[in-house]
Parts: C-alpha cells; sequence; structure tokens
C-alpha cells in the first residue's frame, strides 16, 4: 500500500464507519478498484484503521463517557456478545469473510432493503426511549446479539445495532448514539485481538501507514457523526437503503459479471 491509497482508504472509513452503509464492506470493495491485494497487513489495517473514528467518539462524548457509569453499564452489556461470537469465529472472519466480494455485494443489498423496509414499518411514538440510560438490560443485550451478525463484511455494524434498537422502541437519536458509544468497546476488542494475532510483527514502513490511516479516519469520522446526527433530525434512513442497493449493483456488475 502506497501513501495515496492509505490517505483514500482512510477517508472511507471515517466517513463509513458510523454511516449505516458498511465501512469494512466500502474498503473491501475499495481496495478492489485501487488493486490491492488482500494481504494479511491490508486485512488488519482496514481492522485497526477503525481506531481512529473511535476515538472520533472518545473525543465527541467525551464528557457521557467519563461520567455517566450508567451508559457504560448498558453499553458493556451489549459489548458481551458480540465479544463471545467473534473472538470463537475470528479465524473464519479474517480467513474467509473480509476481502470477499460476493458476500459483501450480497450483504450490502440484503441490509438496503432492509433498511427500506424498515422506514416502511417503523414509526417513532412519543412514549419511545429517548435516554441511553433508560435502554433496559436486557434490550442492551438483544442490541449486542445483533451487532454480532456485523462481523460479516457489508452488513454495517451501525446499521445491526441501529435497526434492533429501533424496534425495541428507542428512539432514532438515541439508537444512533448507542450504536457510536458501543462501537467503543467493540472496536479496541477487534483491533486489540488482530494486533494480538499479528505479534506486532509490522515492518517500519506498514506502522507509518497505519498511523497515517489513523489520523485519517479520525478526523473524517467527527465530519460524519454530525452529519448522520443532524440528517437524522430531518430524513429517514431510505436514503442509506437505496445507496447501498444501488452500489451493490454496480460493484456487482462490475466485479462479478
Amino acid at each position: 500500500m502506497d501513501f495515496l491509497n492509505t490517505i483514500i482508504l482512510s477517508i472511507i472509513e471515517g466517513l463509513t464507519e458510523f454511516l449505516p452503509i458498511s465501512s469494512t464492506g466500502h474498503m473491501i470493495l475499495a481496495s478492489k478498484i485501487l488493486d490491492i491485494e488482500q494481504t494479511e497487513f491490508v486485512k488488519s489495517f482496514e481492522i485497526i484503521i477503525q481506531l481512529g473514528a473511535i476515538f472520533a467518539i472518545i473525543f465527541l462524548y467525551w464528557k457521557t463517557i467519563t461520567r455517566n457509569v450508567e451508559v457504560w453499564k448498558k453499553i458493556l452489556t451489549a459489548f458481551i456478545p458480540t465479544a463471545i461470537i467473534g473472538l470463537i469465529l475470528y479465524k473464519i472472519v479474517k480467513t474467509f469473510l473480509l476481502g470477499n466480494s460476493l458476500i459483501t455485494i450480497l450483504a450490502l443489498f440484503i441490509g438496503g432493503v432492509i433498511l427500506i423496509i424498515l422506514e416502511k414499518v417503523y414509526k417513532e411514538k412519543d412514549h419511545h426511549n429517548d435516554n441511553i440510560e433508560k435502554i433496559s438490560f436486557k434490550n442492551a443485550f438483544l442490541i449486542g446479539v445483533f451487532q454480532s451478525i456485523s462481523i460479516i463484511p457489508g452488513v454495517s455494524r451501525s446499521a445491526a445495532t441501529i435497526i434492533p434498537a429501533l424496534f425495541l422502541g428507542t428512539k432514532r437519536k438515541t439508537a444512533v448514539e448507542f450504536s457510536f458509544l458501543l462501537a467503543i468497546p467493540t472496536m479496541f476488542a477487534a483491533s486489540g485481538l488482530d494486533i494480538l494475532k499479528s505479534s506486532f510483527s509490522f515492518t517500519s514502513h506498514e506502522y507509518y501507514i497505519l498511523f497515517i490511516g489513523f489520523i485519517g479516519s479520525f478526523f473524517v469520522a467527527i465530519f460524519a457523526v454530525k452529519f448522520l446526527l443532524n440528517f437524522i433530525e430531518k430524513h429517514t434512513f431510505v436514503p442509506f437503503g437505496v445507496y447501498r442497493i444501488i452500489l451493490s449493483i454496480i460493484f456487482g456488475f462490475f466485479m462479478l459479471g
């Protein structure tokens, strides 16, 4: 990977990590376009630079993270099922799923259809939960179970947490912010596990690439988070669903045709 490819992928990561369109899926497809070979390092890069986006959440939600123990109880409860499933299936994910264009395209398409159907069914009501603290431990755990589905490239961790949160009676903004915060332990665990599995066996150039990717995704993610919060105040998730479907069809035509 060269410097330009690193910048491009870090921008894609920062823009897509918290939108319900799959950051990993986008990076896999972008790597195909840029003709970046899916080596073990590239797969690690796609996982580890997500930390940049996570630090953007820590930066933006610092007060909530450091002052609200109740919120952390719910976040960690949701994290448990993902941690267990992710640890068990780590080798399968990295060996067979990451870099698989067909799986990514199918997941993007199916996820887009689900988002559109969601908006046809879901109606936000006044009595719906508007505070993360009020999310029950049961519902938090269920959201975490659904989040574990996002180990499949193209599913989108964000979508896999927002959709069940909405159907469990959570308002849009609260569901989105819970998804943001749940990303902190989830992505730290995923990146930490990958670093440990790699035994820190990166070259000095690869560490440089990881650092650039981290910084790029951090700053771009700040913009993306603010955009999503403003967007959902006036719009539904339908545009994201349509985007996913169109993207999957385009890539399916050019890559699998």
